[in-house]
């Protein structure tokens, strides 16, 4: 199987998918045949790789990944991920950022579906990737043809070697959402398959980050934009889980004081298909869902009879006056 190789591709295919494999969302490394050099909790981390130059700990150079001894006998290394959530796993990115003359020269990618507890070496493994080559220092990102639901995945190198980050793009099954005592699920969490698809900004953190799961932990755990020195505002364009019925919203400003939004605004419309282009261009004129509505530094605002009657929606522009940052967006609603 083909990488995906053009940077536009990867970013297009990384921003319509959710990473199972984010530990944010409640991933987790479960299992593996060694990890002496780098713990392999380490490769869920959803930051990009880094490279400390003189970092040594006690069994050699410190490396931000998984990576497990020379191997000096027959056999392989694997690693056992449960994923945030059950789902269909549409593509994978071995990422060996930073490891070089320690890079595994190829690895694989099996899958399976466990109903209760954990996956192990005699759960139903079926392939997902065969064995590509891998090269040192760079993503390697496969679109999967064979797509197929699964709970847990299992990372399989030959031989050996360091492996800095591992994300499993798919899609979380939707039908699995937990509904709350309203029958509402947040049809903007990432956990039930929410996606950020665009902005205008995020110079200081993601759009994507508004659709975790928790309050944020710092200001660099939410959507903030650069200070805006020309007139208009800041957006961002959410695809939501399910197209559905919004019955309340939650917008929140955790840690955001000297630099939160003075309003914000929800526009919305259902949206069969379009290019990242043309719906940054057409959720301008998208019906109004909330009104503009003045927001507080570091707090929750809950909005209810302020939503505005709407038909069943798919996509969600938050507008933020002028500029600033938002911790978490919660669109509780049922689907249509």
């Amino acid at each position: 199987m083909k990488p995906i190789l053009q940077e536009a591709e990867i970013v297009e295919f990384v921003r319509n998918h959710v990473n199972l494999a984010d530990a944010r969302l409640g991933a987790e490394a479960v299992a593996c045949s060694d990890d002496f050099f780098a713990p392999m909790q380490r490769m869920l981390n959803p930051q990009p790789a880094q490279f400390i130059p003189g970092k040594y700990d006690d069994n050699g150079k410190w490396m931000d990944g998984w990576e497990s001894r020379r191997r000096r006998g027959p056999g392989h290394d694997w690693c056992v991920v449960r994923l945030a959530c059950a789902g269909v796993v549409r593509g994978v990115d071995f990422d060996t950022s930073h490891f070089t003359g320690n890079f595994p020269p190829a690895a694989s990618l099996e899958g399976c579906r466990v109903e209760a507890g954990e996956a192990d070496a005699h759960s139903d493994w079926f392939p997902l990737l065969e064995a590509v080559d891998l090269g040192g220092n760079r993503h390697h990102v496969f679109a999967l043809d064979n797509a197929r639901t699964c709970t847990h995945v299992r990372v399989n190198l030959f031989p050996d070697g360091g492996l800095a980050r591992l994300r499993i793009h798919g899609t979380p099954d939707v039908g699995a959402a937990r509904v709350d005592a309203n029958g509402w699920i947040d049809l903007a969490s990432a956990l039930n398959g929410a996606r950020a698809l665009a902005a205008n900004n995020e110079h200081f953190g993601c759009a994507a980050n508004l659709l975790l799961p928790g309050r944020g932990r710092d200001m660099g755990d939410g959507w903030e934009t650069r200070r805006r020195r020309e007139p208009g505002h800041d957006w961002c364009i959410i695809a939501l889980a399910d197209t559905g019925i919004i019955e309340a919203i939650e917008v929140d400003t955790a840690h955001f004081k000297g630099n939160f939004p003075e309003r914000c605004s929800i526009q919305a419309a259902q949206v069969a298909s379009a290019t990242r282009d043309s719906i940054v261009t057409r959720s301008m004129f998208w019906p109004s869902l909330l009104d503009e509505q003045p927001l507080r530094m570091d707090a929750e605002h809950r909005f209810r009879a302020e939503i505005r009657a709407h038909a069943p929606v798919s996509h969600v522009r938050l507008n933020i006056y002028p500029d600033g940052g938002v911790s978490r967006l919660r669109l509780f609603g049922r689907r249509a």
